[in-house]
């Protein structure tokens, strides 16, 4: 790590007040082609420095600059104080770089501190690029993510999952306006975007592997997971919408695919739909809900261009994602349970040592009592 890594220096430090006043420190990184910067606190020093003797058996090269004595006194934005604080902050991260023992500068916490962006597994080859020191074989081997650099893929996927069911609407929507050629152009958009999509959630995949070998906590790595896995049927429920369309298209489907009723049909069977207060077929009664006001059923864009198996696989689709969303639900409130029986466990705990400290107070209150009594019969 020392060959990517170059340099780091603490320039300054700025004060925040959300969500409430604090110090933060400002880190610029630079390395053989990047540099960058990064915003930590001390108490996120702090937890670096413990997590850092945790994994390397012993502690950094440096001390970590103490808290000041009395620090409730004081005050936090003393320039005086601060100053100090970055130069020893400062000092410490530098001497881990250049330490002869690589065990703490190589450790997974260090760099996720740091927000190393690793392109490859080893980072201790010369030239300064990352790619040059594995071997031509896994020049396009799987990438390798920080924590944070993993969430941030995460969001760019979800955000892809959303482009291409905008792809699909819109095919939908040229479809039912008769730009067959339109409806085409979208639906290959959505299937290259689509292709594209699942490779990448593949390296995300792996990319969750090599942070679980790195040092990743056994919660974090099965909430991520999940997280993948929700992903991974989005993007297999996309595949099914778009695959039916293009077997419509081709005349590969059932004979309901390949020609769906027209509006005359539909007409024909359940009567006209301009209804005053009735129901699309023409009956007279008017169709209530269970909850809330009357409201007749209406077809939407989505459902309009679809037969009756399509009206079934979309229903379905729905059904599913509710489906998801309740399991979602279903472990939020789980941990919600979890927390709130470790509150009352606690709050329990804490009621007993009252308990036990008021007949201690009792009880000392009782022998004072008793020696002022002896005091006066003296």
């Amino acid at each position: 790590m020392s060959t990517v890594i170059q340099a780091i220096h603490i320039p300054a430090w700025e004060e925040r007040t959300a969500p409430k006043p604090h110090i933060v420190f400002r880190i610029e990184i630079q390395a053989s082609v990047r540099s960058w910067q990064m915003w930590r606190r001390y108490s996120e020093f702090a937890d670096l420095h413990v997590e850092l003797t945790k994994s390397a058996g012993a502690p950094p090269p440096a001390p970590l600059p103490p808290k000041h004595a009395l620090a409730l006194f004081r005050s936090s934005t003393n320039p005086a104080l601060l100053e100090e604080r970055r130069a020893g902050l400062e000092t410490y991260l530098r001497a881990i770089l250049a330490a002869r023992d690589d065990r703490w500068r190589d450790a997974f916490a260090f760099r996720d501190f740091l927000g190393v962006p690793v392109g490859k597994s080893d980072i201790h080859g010369g030239g300064g690029g990352s790619s040059s020191s594995s071997g031509g074989g896994r020049a396009g081997g799987a990438r390798q993510f920080s924590s944070a650099a993993w969430l941030d893929e995460h969001q760019e996927l979800q955000a892809r999952v959303r482009d291409v069911r905008a792809d699909i609407n819109r095919r939908d929507a040229l479809g039912d306006s008769g730009d067959v050629a339109g409806s085409h152009q979208a639906n290959v958009q959505a299937k290259k975007k689509l292709a594209g999509l699942l490779s990448r959630v593949g390296v995300l995949e792996d990319g969750l592997k090599a942070l679980a070998l790195a040092g990743l906590s056994e919660g974090e790595l099965r909430r991520r997971t999940d997280m993948v896995a929700r992903l991974r049927d989005d993007c297999e429920k996309l595949a099914k919408i778009v695959t039916v369309a293009r077997m419509t298209a081709r005349g590969l489907g059932s004979a309901a695919e390949r020609a769906p009723a027209s509006e005359s049909d539909r007409e024909a069977l359940l009567g006209p739909s301009s209804g005053g207060g009735g129901m699309p077929g023409g009956f007279g009664r008017p169709v209530a809900r269970v909850f809330g006001q009357k409201a007749q059923p209406q077809e939407t864009d989505q459902t309009r261009p679809l037969d009756n198996h399509g009206l079934l696989q979309l229903q379905q689709t729905q059904v599913d994602q509710q489906d998801e969303q309740l399991s979602q639900l279903t472990t939020v409130l789980q941990r919600q349970k979890q927390l709130g029986l470790a509150i009352h466990q606690e709050v329990s705990q804490q009621i007993e040592d009252l308990d036990l400290l008021n007949d201690e107070v009792d009880r000392v209150g009782g022998k004072l009592t008793s020696a002022k009594r002896q005091m006066n019969r003296l």
